[in-house]
């Protein structure tokens, strides 16, 4: 038996989670999903703005991503206003803000308004978090706000995220830290392990004031007023297909039912030629015996 020298290093929990292989970009790849995500959709929607009337999108001045960030970190701020009018725990708030921005990773505000999203991922934050509240509560207490404009939206959302709804928020290490700063003993008996330890704990509050100052350039609401004329222009922009009334919805609609009852109908044949549970020899019988010799 081979020796091997390189020691087995044994991953941590969140290494095995779905947020560390799935969720996880850096600035720069953010930026970069952002983009394409927004290149191709507006190339859609000017297709289908196109394939019902056209020259109709010649005119039509579409959101860049920069604009469709602004408005999701608007309903960001949004969502913690409802967080402590319900005064739920910082869990559902750090969820349901980690739902909502996984969702614009996976689609564009020109297809889903952020209003509605948000609506549903903080309503879906608060059962994958165990805190849940009837939807009646919810709605009633949200001005203008149906079940529908929470219900409608919910398996896409759920589609969106991969159906993974576990999120390691960073609270939850900076608390494990703490803990681990309680166990500590209060005079130092290894001095190369001490220093060891100094080292990590300098490069991890290093790490802290960086994500500090990120959290800082990115907590301050974006301006009211540009948020306002960049929705102006959304409702412009937004694609047809999801504009109820519109031709391109009508259209959409029709071909979906058209689908849908072609499914039906498929499933009902195949219902038909196996709703006998005894098969075809064994449920008719011959009334004839072929090998009936009696004369």
């Amino acid at each position: 038996m081979s020796n091997d020298s390189h020691p087995v290093t044994k991953k941590s929990i969140y290494e095995g989670s779905t947020q560390f292989k799935n969720w996880r970009y850096s600035p720069e790849k953010l930026v970069q999903v952002r983009s394409s995500l927004n290149q191709a959709a507006v190339a859609v929607i000017q297709r289908t703005f196109e394939a019902y009337e056209p020259g109709s999108s010649a005119n039509v001045l579409f959101l860049t991503a920069d604009e469709e960030l602004l408005l999701v970190k608007h309903y960001i701020a949004t969502i913690t206003q409802l967080c402590g009018l319900f005064r739920f725990p910082e869990e559902v708030e750090a969820t349901a803000i980690s739902y909502f921005k996984r969702f614009y990773l996976k689609n564009t505000v020109m297809d889903w308004h952020p209003k509605n999203v948000m609506l549903t991922t903080l309503f879906l934050a608060t059962k994958t978090t165990n805190n849940p509240i009837s939807l009646e509560t919810y709605t009633t207490h949200i001005k203008s706000t149906t079940a529908s404009d929470v219900l409608d939206l919910e398996f896409l959302v759920a589609q969106s995220l991969g159906f993974e709804f576990s999120v390691w928020h960073a609270h939850r290490a900076l608390w494990g830290v703490w803990l681990d700063f309680q166990s500590l003993p209060d005079t130092a008996t290894d001095w190369p392990q001490a220093h060891r330890d100094a080292y990590e704990t300098a490069l991890g509050l290093f790490t802290v004031d960086r994500v500090k100052a990120i959290i800082q350039s990115s907590s301050r609401p974006p301006d009211v007023e540009s948020v306002r004329e960049v929705d102006r222009r959304l409702r412009l922009c937004k694609n047809p297909e999801k504009v109820v009334g519109s031709k391109a919805y009508l259209a959409r609609k029709a071909e979906q039912e058209k689908k849908a009852e072609e499914k039906r109908s498929r499933k009902a044949a195949e219902v038909g030629e196996d709703d006998d549970p005894f098969g075809i020899e064994l449920g008719r019988p011959k009334l004839v015996d072929d090998d009936d010799d009696d004369d």
